[in-house]
């Protein structure tokens, strides 16, 4: 059940005509009266002898019955009260009591007061009801509404149990502010998929991710084609900014701005500047161009591959550390999601867009973010963005593959932390956001896994064996399962590869299998895949040409590889 108040009006009347209307697209049906003050209100729905202006004159009685000077500007109020597409349907009498406690919630009619505003609830669909009031009370009075949207949000959390509707979950006021119906309407007379108020949400998102200072963050947002005006104080500094979309026109055809706290409440310019200053030298030494990629690996796949080292320390942070740490991780981690999502090939793009989208509503809370934490987040964002388009193949594809992995254990994480912490909203779009990620995941992963598959599949029998017997030996527990798993032969192939490459396979398979669970994982192979081809430094994807790995081969007995002495450029905890 979704109770939205909107914005205060002047014309009792006109309100009137649009809910006894057939609405914009003759969605109205049946408008008919199912409460009222005293219930006993004239319904120009149903009776044929009451009209729209008796209804109106007895709504504004008390506000006509004091001095002019007194009366509110904007004194009519209009509450909607939707439920969800699959609640059952109620009935009038049922609505007609929603509406009697959605008014005494808001103040507007408290029966336990002497005296309340004049109300109406009008029903013209199966799925909600409309509730117009007038701000004078019959004493003369004007209702107490501080507070008065959480209120009847509290009130629809205990009506929703009562009723055995849809359980929502509960807000913190943190939440970006959702499409009003007149915006939603407007895009879908435009056939737009999301409304200017989301696509805009989105853009700016995406132009703060990595972004190091005011100027960067404006060059971006023209960039990504959005017109920006500056707000700026006689002294000359920057206070603010709005943006809009170039065919996004009001009815006298002049663009519709929003500035940044419209948006999201961490979108606004004073909230944008916390995330640099706390992170100064960002990018510094490469503003505004390309990171340099690893010798042998493109801009994006060794983006993608740092971006995976720096989510995998992230989630360790969400697991044990203090509250603002944990905080700045999970708010860095939508940049890199943004970053991300903007810059993968089209087969992922989709719903790596929906994980950030759902995302965005997890990176907030009451929790203040610690800044200082999250340099090495914003860096990957930065990273990412600066890397340019990955291809969907070759090291591209299965680098996208590992960082993808590695964020699917943040929302999970980030899930848990926020339900410990009692934040219903922001647990569930974190968990929305790891299914999406879930579903991104499989179609990156398909080709490369297949070519490790493939390699694992080419090993000698004494070789399979063998690495099967490090596995009983380093996971007695999980070597079953993992055996018998799809992805058994894209492990065993990892294992020969990184002995090849200098390193003991069985402590590295105890190492992986430490750095957290693995019981949110679908296929425990695949995740120890990409933890043990980060630790011991592998291409994402098998290179082509080089032959599958054998035992020994790569050196001799009793000696460790050049690469096994190069000191790790990784942290002790990787």
């Amino acid at each position: 059940m979704i109770p939205r108040i909107h914005k205060r009006g002047k014309r009792t009347i006109g309100l009137l005509a649009y809910l006894y209307g057939p609405g914009t697209h003759e969605e109205h049906t049946d408008p008919h009266l199912v409460a009222s003050w005293d219930d006993n209100a004239p319904d120009p729905g149903r009776d044929a002898q009451a009209t729209l202006k008796q209804l109106q004159h007895l709504l504004d009685q008390p506000v006509q019955n004091i001095d002019e000077d007194s009366r509110p500007a904007q004194h009519v109020w209009h509450l909607s009260v939707r439920n969800a597409p699959t609640d059952r349907i109620l009935s009038d009498e049922e609505w007609a009591d929603v509406a009697r406690r959605m008014v005494a919630a808001a103040g507007i009619d408290d029966p336990d007061q002497d005296a309340g505003c004049r109300w109406a609830a009008v029903r013209h669909a199966d799925d909600h009801i409309h509730i117009i009031a007038t701000l004078v009370r019959e004493d003369g009075y004007k209702p107490d509404l501080d507070h008065d949207a959480q209120r009847v949000q509290d009130e629809a959390r205990l009506l929703e149990a009562e009723l055995g509707l849809r359980r929502l979950n509960t807000g913190d006021r943190t939440a970006a502010q959702r499409p009003t119906s007149a915006e939603r309407h407007k895009a879908e007379r435009e056939h737009r998929d999301r409304t200017p108020r989301e696509e805009l949400r989105e853009t700016v998102r995406r132009a703060v991710a990595g972004a190091g200072s005011d100027s960067e963050f404006f060059d971006r947002l023209t960039a990504a084609g959005l017109l920006v005006r500056r707000r700026v104080a006689p002294s000359g500094d920057l206070l603010g900014y709005t943006v809009a979309l170039p065919d996004d026109r009001n009815k006298d055809g002049d663009p519709v701005f929003y500035s940044g706290s419209k948006l999201a409440p961490d979108l606004s310019l004073p909230r944008i500047r916390e995330r640099w200053s706390a992170t100064p030298d960002l990018g510094e030494s490469e503003q505004g161009t390309r990171p340099v990629a690893a010798p042998g690996t493109s801009r994006p796949a060794s983006a993608r591959r740092r971006a995976a080292g720096a989510v995998w320390q992230a989630v360790l942070v969400i697991d044990q550390g203090a509250d603002g740490a944990v905080a700045a991780q999970i708010a860095a981690a939508g940049e890199v999601l943004d970053a991300l999502a903007k810059t993968s090939a089209a087969h992922t793009r989709r719903e790596l867009s929906e994980a950030a989208f759902a995302f965005e509503r997890a990176s907030r809370s009451h929790v203040r973010a610690a800044r200082e934490h999250d340099r090495a987040l914003r860096q990957a964002a930065r990273d990412l963005a600066y890397g340019g388009p990955a291809l969907g193949r070759g090291e591209d594809g299965a680098s996208t593959a590992m960082v993808i992995d590695m964020l699917f254990f943040l929302a999970t994480a980030a899930a848990l932390w926020h339900a410990r912490k009692g934040h219903a909203q922001q647990a569930a779009a974190a968990q929305q956001a790891a299914e999406h990620l879930r579903a991104a995941y499989s179609s990156a992963a398909e080709s490369p896994l297949a070519a490790l598959y493939q390699r694992g599949r080419d090993l000698s029998l004494p070789i399979r064996r063998q690495h099967a017997a490090i596995v009983r030996d380093a996971l007695p527990g999980l070597a079953e399962r993992l055996m018998a798993e799809p992805g058994w032969p894209a492990l065993a192939a990892t294992l020969a590869e990184a002995e090849a490459a200098g390193h003991q396979p069985g402590p590295l398979l105890t190492a992986a299998a430490a750095r957290r669970e693995l019981d949110t994982a679908e296929s425990v192979s695949d995740v120890l895949v990409w933890r043990l081809r980060r630790m011991a430094d592998l291409p994402a994807a098998p290179v082509k040409g080089i032959p599958s790995p054998r035992r020994n081969q790569s050196r001799p007995a009793g000696t460790r590889s050049a690469a096994a002495e190069r000191p790790s450029r990784r942290s002790p905890g990787l």
